[in-house]
């Protein structure tokens, strides 16, 4: 997360993400996949670590192996397999766009965390330990169980989440770097797919 200033002069929170350049993996036709689609990487990692599946589908291309392939369908760009994107073909300053990505895992929590439950309220009437508590959980001897979906404690962040809404402040091209007014799910460092 950085700040800067917008044209007002008001200080606005962005969040910094290098978009790229992006390279071209596979362009996917109606004609020879039954869709279209663009498959895109980014993120270089060392040759060692890359299996041999995934070295064989980037020598075709002639690029190192990445760390991460995405496909982007319904996604047309006149480009071929092995060119490069670059962040200011896609997005340019006031676009409103979406972030995917895995959010920060918070091990297990209680309801109140949760799913912001209340608790039970007071301190009164005999309870010492159930200000945190989820209350009952189930009906009588009919239905006799707990219905799936019941919301209580558990394990809570380390998944997939959609933000949307999301406003581009400002673009770096030089640095291949986007500034993002809003909350991205995930921590530092972490891959994120942004969307239009």
């Amino acid at each position: 997360m950085t700040s800067i200033f917008d044209a007002s002069g008001r200080n606005q929170a962005c969040t910094v993400i290098e978009l790229g350049p992006c390279v071209v993996t596979q362009v996917k036709t109606m004609e020879s996949d039954g869709y279209e689609a663009l498959q895109l990487a980014f993120g270089e990692m060392r040759e060692k670590n890359a299996t041999q599946p995934l070295k064989g589908h980037f020598a075709k291309v002639g690029a190192k192996p990445m760390r991460r392939v995405v496909e982007f369908r319904d996604f047309a760009m006149d480009k071929n397999p092995g060119d490069a994107i670059r962040v200011e073909e896609i997005f340019s300053e006031g676009d409103k766009i979406s972030a995917t990505g895995i959010s920060k895992g918070k091990g297990f929590q209680g309801v109140v965390r949760r799913h912001g439950f209340g608790g039970v309220g007071q301190r009164t009437h005999g309870q010492h330990n159930r200000l945190r508590a989820p209350g009952s959980i189930g009906a009588c001897s009919f239905p006799a169980k707990v219905f799936k979906g019941t919301r209580m404690a558990g394990q809570t962040g380390g998944k997939q989440v959609k933000t949307g809404n999301l406003r581009v402040v400002r673009i770096l091209p030089e640095r291949n770097v986007i500034l993002i007014r809003g909350a991205v799910p995930g921590h530092k460092g972490s891959f994120v797919i942004l969307e239009k």
